[in-house]
């Protein structure tokens, strides 16, 4: 007869692997998710995205695969789409010969307790899906400030509950940053998260077989860093952080769009945590992938336009947003405006 330890491990080998793949604003996950969606891992993945904004962005960031891919934009999975990732869940596990892992990517504003604990109190998911681990990125440049950010009375910080939890941390961004920076980086992350092994990385650059499939979320740990972590509760978001959304019809001048683009981020880009856009300039038959955090932007190729519509979508994430005055912005580098 086995033993119940026995019996227990291999439950839990029949289970799914689920990733919950967290990170504050512009950390890199999109990137790190292309990686896994491209290398030979030899693991068929069933991809959760969800995005903090009115209008979906990174769906244009998702290299082309085979893999299922679910977009939820309709608000933060951490709280108001809890039952929408319920849902989702279910109608993969309904296609389970399909693939045999699942990786959630949450919103970079996302609280990762709660999206973990839903394979804990909800019966049916616990069956069949086992969490894997958390992965958090962290961008080495920024992390500090984001750490240092003050907060309203009763509202989390997000980027410190992301290492708080998490169960692997890719420190990326590290050629942005000098050695003794980064080592005051490692100790701040040290303060919060004394277990997690830390992975530090370039263009989100690391060897997959040490966050995919490792067994290494622990109960346990989780219930150290929150006693309540098993007791559903509402996740307070910070009011004061907004999203603007802009579509634009018409191609947009380069010359005129770096301009206004760089004058905005100097002057307001404490405020802007994270801005992204696929754009359509003049003269260019693929997408313009615009992407920003903070003060920082740059902008490459991205696929062909075709026969799609050439529509400019562009998302700020931050603080104090002036919704009209982006639009005016962006609307004055039409490469038809005077």
């Amino acid at each position: 007869m086995p033993t119940d330890a026995t019996s227990q491990s291999a439950d839990q080998a029949t289970k799914v692997p689920v990733t919950v793949l967290t990170g504050f604003l512009g950390s890199g996950k999109t990137t790190l998710l292309n990686r896994i969606l491209t290398e030979e891992h030899g693991k068929r993945i069933a991809v959760i995205e969800n995005e903090f904004g009115e209008i979906g962005i990174d769906d244009a960031l998702v290299v082309d695969a085979e893999e299922e891919i679910f977009e939820m934009n309709n608000g933060c999975i951490c709280c108001t789409v809890r039952g929408d990732l319920i849902r989702v869940l279910g109608t993969l596990m309904r296609r389970r010969e399909r693939f045999d892992h699942i990786l959630i990517e949450t919103t970079g504003l996302a609280d990762p307790a709660p999206v973990a604990q839903t394979f804990f109190v909800d019966d049916e998911i616990a069956g069949q899906l086992r969490l894997d681990a958390i992965l958090t990125l962290v961008d080495a440049r920024h992390l500090a400030r984001h750490l240092d950010d003050a907060k309203p009375e009763g509202v989390e910080n997000e980027a410190v509950e992301q290492i708080a939890f998490a169960d692997r941390i890719v420190l990326n961004k590290t050629d942005l940053v000098d050695e003794a920076e980064l080592d005051e980086v490692i100790v701040r992350i040290r303060a919060i998260n004394k277990v997690a092994e830390i992975l530090p990385a370039q263009y989100a650059k690391i060897d997959l077989g040490k966050v995919l499939d490792v067994g290494a979320f622990d109960l346990e740990r989780a219930l150290d860093v929150d006693p309540a972590f098993l007791t559903e509760g509402e996740h307070q978001h910070d009011l004061t952080v907004s999203s603007v959304g802009i579509e634009l019809v018409g191609d947009l001048s380069i010359p005129k769009l770096n301009d206004w683009l760089g004058e905005l981020l100097s002057t307001k880009g404490a405020d802007i945590f994270r801005s992204k856009g696929v754009l359509a300039v003049a003269g260019q038959q693929n997408r313009y992938v615009f992407q920003g955090v903070h003060m920082l932007f740059e902008g490459t190729d991205g696929q062909p336009w075709g026969n799609a519509a050439r529509v400019s979508r562009l998302v700020f994430i931050g603080r104090h947003l002036d919704r009209a005055a982006l639009e005016t912005g962006l609307r004055r580098c039409l490469a038809s405006a005077r």
